[in-house]
């Protein structure tokens, strides 16, 4: 049918959103339930007297009271915006979920709100990411190219860390002649 991409009618693109979708399901639960975990545990380390004076508690002691439950009041009404378009976003949608968790957003209103964003991103991965590949495969330029910027990309990342240890080295020396 004309105007359609190929990988519509004849490839496996279900199979794809459907491994896209569990995946970015499981991921971003486990970020909620990671956050979660760490309010929980810097409430007990807040709470505790002989630990008053910790790091663990003063942060604690920082992300709660006042601010905290405001926020959380804010994210239990408007999270169920903020979330799935979080997924559209790059960057923001680990903190976003990472906040909800951190902000003890009720679980099931944090689950409905990231399904329609996990299929947003499934959505945006497949349709994206499934045309560059089958466009990068037909034309064996644009792969060349792109495997020489891969390439160059990770030789300089690598001499970057290879240089890193030496140019601290160099910071942290006395000036001469002081």
């Amino acid at each position: 049918m004309p105007g359609i991409p190929d990988f519509v009618e004849n490839g496996p693109w279900w199979w794809l959103f459907a491994a896209l979708v569990c995946i970015v399901f499981f991921r971003t639960q486990a970020t909620y339930w990671i956050a979660r975990w760490a309010r929980a545990g810097a409430d007990a380390v807040a709470d505790r007297a002989e630990a008053q004076h910790s790091k663990r508690a003063r942060i604690a002691r920082r992300f709660s009271g006042p601010t905290m439950a405001k926020a959380q009041a804010f994210t239990e009404r408007w999270g169920w915006i903020a979330i799935p378009l979080s997924f559209l976003t790059l960057g923001i949608q680990s903190l976003v979920n990472g906040g909800a968790g951190y902000a003890r957003m009720h679980w099931g209103r944090y689950t409905l709100a990231m399904i329609p964003g996990c299929l947003l991103w499934a959505t945006a991965y497949v349709v994206v990411g499934y045309s560059a590949f089958k466009a990068f495969t037909m034309s064996p330029w644009a792969l060349g190219a792109s495997a020489l910027l891969l390439a160059a990309g990770v030789a300089y990342l690598v001499a970057r860390r290879r240089r890193a240890p030496q140019d601290a080295a160099l910071a942290s020396s006395p000036a001469e002649g002081s």
